[in-house]
């Protein structure tokens, strides 16, 4: 039997009113990642409304990332890291080299300090599974692609290993933004084996227990990184761009 925690809303501003009772559902996870939601004609009725305001919602809470609407299959609950992420990337879609230095400090201030809390708060096991996305990078012959992903999993892995839920949460709101940055990045000649060296030193600091020299190494990196990122900006990736991390367990937003 299906559940049924939805309740009518007030006809005032209806398509916001629905919008914002679906988006609370959303986010306290009454539907879970990857779940199917019921379909439009369940929706109509559970919540008393008709299905053109319905239809307005639910296209609203597509752009904000919330939901994904599949033609013909049906409507499915985004990741919770991905919530309100997609807004970010079209804006830096369209954005300039003021908008890529914003995007450029803010990944300072938030993985430089992450770096130096792994270096002092990462176990064995955190630290093999940054390991094993740095030996993924050092396969020789590796597509592009694949070495994409192994570039985001070892950001992602050290924000895991500084266990600070905040800061952690903030990285994987802009997860979708970086996919764009480190992919801008390697598509200039030779910054793939620049990058490559750059996250040995990093890895190395992080191994040492050292958390001054592991700001360091990834302050150095993200510095480097981001005048690529100038450099191809007016390149961008492919939106939507599906991207997999096998083997990230991350508390998620």
């Amino acid at each position: 039997m299906a559940r049924q925690f939805l309740t009518p809303v007030s006809r005032t501003t209806l398509t916001a009113d629905i919008c914002r009772k679906l988006a609370n559902h959303l986010i306290r996870g009454d539907w879970q990642e990857g779940e199917k939601i019921p379909a439009e004609r369940v929706l109509c009725q559970q919540l008393g409304v008709g299905r053109a305001s319905l239809r307005e919602a639910l296209k609203a809470l597509e752009i904000m990332g919330l939901i994904e609407i599949r033609l013909g299959d049906g409507t499915y609950v985004c990741r919770r890291s991905d919530f309100f992420a997609r807004p970010l990337l079209w804006a830096l879609a369209s954005s300039g080299e003021a908008e890529a230095h914003e995007l450029s400090e803010a990944r300072k201030l938030i993985e430089v300090e992450l770096a130096g809390l792994a270096a002092e708060r990462a176990t064995a096991d955190e630290l093999d599974l940054v390991k094993s996305y740095l030996d993924k990078m050092d396969q020789r012959g590796i597509e592009s692609k694949e070495f994409l992903n192994a570039d985001i999993g070892f950001h992602l892995a050290i924000g895991q290993a500084g266990h600070n839920a905040i800061l952690l949460n903030a990285l994987l709101l802009i997860r979708n933004l970086m996919q764009r940055w480190i992919g801008g990045a390697l598509a200039v000649p030779g910054v793939q084996s620049q990058a490559l060296q750059q996250h040995h030193r990093i890895f190395a600091a992080l191994n040492q227990r050292d958390p001054q020299s592991s700001r360091l190494a990834m302050a150095a990196h993200l510095r480097d990184m981001a005048s690529h990122l100038v450099e191809v900006r007016h390149e961008a990736l492919p939106m939507g761009e599906a991207m997999s991390l096998p083997g990230v367990s991350i508390t998620q937003l």
